[in-house]
């Protein structure tokens, strides 16, 4: 159930359970959140495997995340506030996990729209500036998750390992040079 089709199709057929709605914004939120994650994990799993070739696969990565993401979005804006600005913001106020989240897509933007090869020539060594704003989107995801959590943290504690790991490995690898 990658694709949008197969998300509503899934829908459609009524193959979401009692809860369409929430199951629709935690299958886009989890698969968006693990392609983030993934396209984080391939820069040191191809410096560790010596396997440079892993790389071209750090930009589909990223922008999959960013596509189940925007659909996640789009879910919780139908589903859940109806497209109210005024819910939104209400919303917004009463419950950082979603101030957290809206940040975190905000900050997906630029680095979706940046994410070209022509705008990678263009923006030259702001390019990799602006591109570690990753980093921060991947915290936000972690603070998203842990705060919305009211039973199970399996989930959001791996996650939030696997962002320490990765964040950690980038770091020490930062203060080789």
């Amino acid at each position: 159930m990658l694709s949008f089709v197969g998300l509503a199709l899934a829908t459609v057929q009524n193959q979401l359970g009692p809860d369409p709605v929430k199951q629709l914004a935690l299958l886009t939120g989890n698969r968006g959140f693990q392609f983030l994650l993934l396209s984080l994990l391939i820069s040191p799993l191809a410096q560790l495997l010596a396997a440079p070739y892993l790389i071209q696969w750090r930009r589909p990565a990223g922008l999959w995340a960013f596509y189940f993401l925007s659909l996640h979005l789009l879910v919780f804006a139908q589903g859940y506030i109806g497209w109210s600005w005024v819910i939104l913001i209400e919303e917004l106020i009463e419950r950082p996990y979603i101030s957290v989240g809206a940040l975190a897509w905000v900050l997906l933007v630029p680095l979706a729209l940046t994410s070209t090869r022509a705008a990678r020539l263009k923006l030259g060594a702001s390019w990799a500036i602006l591109h570690r704003l990753v980093y921060v989107v991947a915290v936000l995801g972690c603070l998203h998750l842990i705060w919305q959590v009211r039973s199970d943290w399996i989930n959001a504690g791996v996650y939030t390992l696997i962002c320490v790991l990765i964040a950690g490995s980038r770091y020490r690898n930062a203060l080789r040079f």
